[in-house]
């Protein structure tokens, strides 16, 4: 391919041209990984925001604060009701893990529409309805991020059960009594 001339005004604009829609292409992807990245944290999170006890600020990393999350076991309205909620439903087990895999992310502008399809494994507390086995979970949640100052967030989340395997989760405690005292891991400077 032959080199173009720079002589000519038009190959200026040529080239111009190319590179806004480079850069625009560029802006597309950056705002499709950020928003990969969003869900990875929030699907991370569902297993490890309550490593150190009950965390409260954790979903202003991932949530607006006027956010709407649906799932077949209670939906939640705004974020300051999400980490009990979370808490909540995960202390019904002794461990819990998730995964997220095709992910399906449309952006428009500053919102993005989302499909993304989830598996999950429950394990059961020794004094559970199933003692150390299994409640296994899959299917898929749809929602939008929206692009804040401090980055994509979701503004809606709907988890729809497909399957489920095993017995399902023993009532859980009363959320007044959540742990709180278990110690934090350090936080490093500059943090």
């Amino acid at each position: 391919m032959a080199s173009p001339s720079l002589d000519r005004a038009d190959t200026v604009s040529t080239l111009r041209s190319e590179l806004d829609a480079l850069r625009a292409e560029f802006d597309a992807l950056a705002d499709r990984a950020a928003v990969a990245e969003l869900i990875d944290r929030y699907i991370t999170l569902l297993d490890t925001q309550d490593d150190h006890g009950f965390d409260p600020a954790w979903p202003a990393a991932v949530f607006t604060p006027d956010c709407r999350l649906e799932f077949p076991v209670g939906t939640v309205e705004g974020r300051d009701h999400a980490a009990a909620f979370h808490h909540d439903r995960k202390s019904r087990f002794a461990r819990t893990h998730h995964l997220a895999a095709n992910y399906g992310i449309r952006v428009s502008g500053d919102t993005a529409r989302i499909r993304v399809h989830l598996v999950a494994s429950h394990v059961h507390h020794e004094d559970g309805p199933d003692p150390d086995g299994r409640f296994d979970i899959g299917g898929y949640s749809e929602g939008e991020a929206v692009r804040t100052p401090d980055g994509w967030r979701l503004h809606r989340w709907r988890f729809r059960l497909m399957w489920s395997d095993g017995a399902g989760p023993r009532p859980g405690p009363d959320p007044d009594e959540l742990r709180s005292s278990q110690p934090r891991p350090r936080q490093t400077k500059g943090r």
